[in-house]
């Protein structure tokens, strides 16, 4: 079996977080080439995930075809957004830490911290980081606190210290897959079920056992897999798949 097509598109709207993305991208990657597509805001830009949206269709305007979307958390979002708006251009959406409501995120976390506890921008920081990947490793977790300062500048987020947005909840026209981890406390089990409600005969829910919010950091095989799987049950509107035997 091989795949031969290179109509998938992994999202990303937080550059400074791709680290995490990196292992599961390379063992997609020994299947079915994946293309990458990013978006960064300026600091004095107005946040906003309609405009990366609207950069996203710009970007698809010239296909000819329907396209395979996948993203994590917010990069996730923007895709949910994308198949909402554009479903005859999406040939599947893979959503990963994407729960209901989908706008949660880490940056939401953050900010209620920040308004909830009397901590420093830094505490809120250790803390959140300490969330997602385990405390066990304080040294490599201060490593990585730079890389979500960056996030919290240059990412789109729906969220401030003044306003946690919740948009409206809805399904979507395209064949769905979502995954969580059985770990992750930003995006809880509870928060991902509530898709339950929303899906559609060939959905996918699936939970990793283990890996927190970057669970398919930690376990990309499994996450790969169930990902493979998920493009091989669907009846696509074209072909992405070759067997050879």
């Amino acid at each position: 079996m091989k795949f031969s097509s290179d109509d998938v598109l992994w999202l990303s709207v937080s550059p400074s977080l791709q680290f995490f993305d990196r292992s599961l991208l390379s063992y997609l990657n020994d299947s079915v080439p994946v293309q990458i597509w990013e978006y960064q805001q300026t600091e004095d830009e107005a946040c906003s995930l309609d405009m990366a949206v609207e950069l996203l269709h710009e970007f698809l305007t010239g296909r000819d075809r329907p396209i395979h979307l996948i993203g994590h958390s917010t990069s996730g979002l923007v895709g949910l957004m994308y198949a909402r708006r554009y479903p005859h251009k999406v040939s599947s959406l893979g959503l990963l830490s994407v729960g209901v409501p989908s706008a949660i995120n880490w940056q939401a976390h953050y900010y209620t911290y920040l308004s909830a506890f009397p901590w420093s921008r830094k505490q809120v920081l250790n803390q959140i980081v300490c969330d997602m990947l385990g405390c066990q490793n304080k040294i490599i977790n201060q490593k990585f606190i730079s890389y979500f300062e960056d996030d919290l500048a240059f990412s789109p987020c729906p969220h401030s210290l003044f306003r946690i947005s919740n948009p409206r909840e809805q399904g979507v026209e395209v064949p769905l897959l979502i995954c969580s981890s059985k770990t992750d406390f930003l995006v809880s089990p509870v928060v991902m079920r509530r898709w339950s409600k929303f899906l559609k005969k060939g959905d996918r829910l699936w939970e990793c056992q283990d890996g927190r919010h970057f669970f398919h950091h930690f376990y990309p095989e499994q996450v790969g897999e169930e990902i493979l799987n998920f493009w091989l049950s669907i009846p696509s509107r074209q072909v992405i798949i070759n067997y050879k035997f």
